[in-house]
């Protein structure tokens, strides 16, 4: 699988221990967040990942900033991303089962590094369920 991912100086650690998993796992993985803790600005590094998704040059987005929130927003700016705001692994899986999210958005400073790898495993095992949710999913677009 082939995965995007972008952080700011709040999610580098966690971005490293999330990168080994993904390449030990065996995952294609393009890593264009900051390998600092200097303060930068999160849109220089979340454009890259929603752009690689939307394009459909990777399968799914990582993102990962201080509350995710600036995060999610700067990358739902784009046509056919839908990053979701998660911050337990059930979340992800209603995220990914129901709204067939394909960026997930990582609060650093809100969940531990255990807990965004628990969320990691399972944003790339839980499919989406497709159905009633798809005429949903459908319906998110504005144009």
């Amino acid at each position: 699988m082939k995965i995007a991912i972008g952080n700011d100086h709040a999610g580098t650690a966690y971005k490293n221990r999330i990168v080994a998993f993904l390449e030990g796992e065996g995952h294609d993985v393009t890593n264009v967040g900051t390998d600092a803790n200097d303060s930068v600005d999160y849109p220089d590094f979340v454009h890259p990942v929603a752009e690689a998704v939307s394009s459909q040059t990777v399968d799914f987005g990582i993102i990962i900033c201080g509350s995710g929130n600036g995060a999610s927003m700067t990358a739902n700016k784009h046509q056919k991303v839908r990053s979701a705001l998660c911050w337990t692994k059930e979340i992800v899986a209603l995220a990914r089962e129901h709204n067939d999210a394909n960026v997930l958005s990582i609060p650093a400073r809100f969940t531990s590094e255990p807990q965004a790898l628990d969320m990691v495993k399972t944003f790339l095992s839980t499919d989406f369920e497709g159905g009633r949710h798809l005429r949903r999913v459908e319906k998110i677009a504005c144009s």
